[in-house]
């Protein structure tokens, strides 16, 4: 595959990612017109020759998911059709993941169909960042490489004065496994906090277990959109005597809702990463790039070079 042409074209979920990706290889982003007709409906042309190329689109199926996920399908179309020797979904955030299980009666397992409508569109593989639950690789027949963004913030924080007395938390028992790879790289003490979901919107933090009084909370979470659950949970922690509480979330989708909460200032940073458009909006909100490292992974995937390497530290 490596002798083939790379090739590199973007949706709207995310173009500024794209470019700065391709900044990172040195390659130009590809040219496409990818617009809405005035119904609605999708309309994409891929406006130069991919026969024979590996090809990557790149588009995170962020807000608004079912807009941007039909944009991606219908490249992933279009691009089999122009007869792409290789075509690789690369969804630095992989809309509908929460819905990955039967958790009440008569409900869909949405993030398995849209692996099916991936792959029924053409996909030959996926590169996607921070999964909501790994087991999603699972619902794919077709490979998937997935990053995690544990390695941009580490960089960022591995010298900041805060880590002295910290202690790594996970907002609720699930994301125990994500916050425990975080602290194992860190060397730091680890705690959670015990939650109870009042509504889609509110959440109610009840119990902490670990270190807290006097300490530097890093709270690690995949994925935000209302920060509920987050400044919940900082609030619970201050109560508790945290000196201070800072977030690593890798994906955030802020709406109206989260920016008012984050303007309580019941968190004192939130560090997380350009996988689906930020703004700061004057707010405590660090967004770090992962450009370099989803180019990295594009450029192995490539060469048919090994991308394990990517992620392989310590805690994973």
């Amino acid at each position: 595959m490596s002798d083939s042409t790379m090739k590199i074209f973007t949706g709207n979920a995310n173009p500024v990612l794209a470019k700065e990706i391709c900044d990172s290889l040195g390659v130009p982003l590809g040219i496409a017109d990818v617009t809405p007709f005035p119904d609605g409906e999708t309309f994409v042309q891929i406006k130069e020759n991919i026969r024979g190329c590996d090809v990557f689109a790149i588009q995170p199926t962020c807000n608004p998911a079912n807009d941007h996920l039909m944009e991606l399908l219908i490249m992933i179309d279009a691009m089999r059709r122009a007869s792409a020797k290789r075509i690789t979904a690369v969804m630095p955030f992989f809309g509908y993941a929460r819905q990955d299980r039967k958790d009440r009666p008569r409900v869909p397992i949405t993030g398995k169909l849209v692996a099916n409508l991936l792959t029924a569109a053409g996909a030959n593989r996926v590169l996607a960042l921070d999964l909501h639950a790994q087991q999603i690789q699972g619902f794919f027949d077709i490979p998937v490489d997935h990053l995690f963004a544990s390695p941009v913030f580490y960089d960022y924080i591995k010298d900041k004065p805060f880590l002295k007395d910290a202690t790594v938390f996970s907002p609720d028992i699930g994301g125990m496994k994500a916050a425990s790879a975080v602290a194992n790289l860190l060397d730091l003490p680890i705690g959670f906090v015990a939650k109870r979901r009042v509504s889609a919107t509110q959440v109610q933090s009840t119990n902490l277990v670990g270190e807290v009084e006097g300490r530097n909370i890093i709270l690690v979470d995949d994925m935000t959109e209302t920060a509920g659950t987050l400044c919940s949970a900082a609030k619970l922690l201050r109560e508790n005597g945290a000196k201070s509480v800072r977030a690593l979330v890798s994906h955030c989708m802020l709406n109206e809702i989260a920016y008012e909460r984050l303007s309580t200032g019941v968190i004192d940073e939130v560090i997380t990463t350009n996988s689906v458009p930020v703004e700061s909006r004057g707010l405590p909100i660090t967004v770090l790039s992962i450009a370099k490292l989803f180019g990295e992974a594009i450029q192995r995937i490539h060469s048919n070079n090994s991308v394990t390497s990517l992620f392989k530290i310590k805690g994973y």
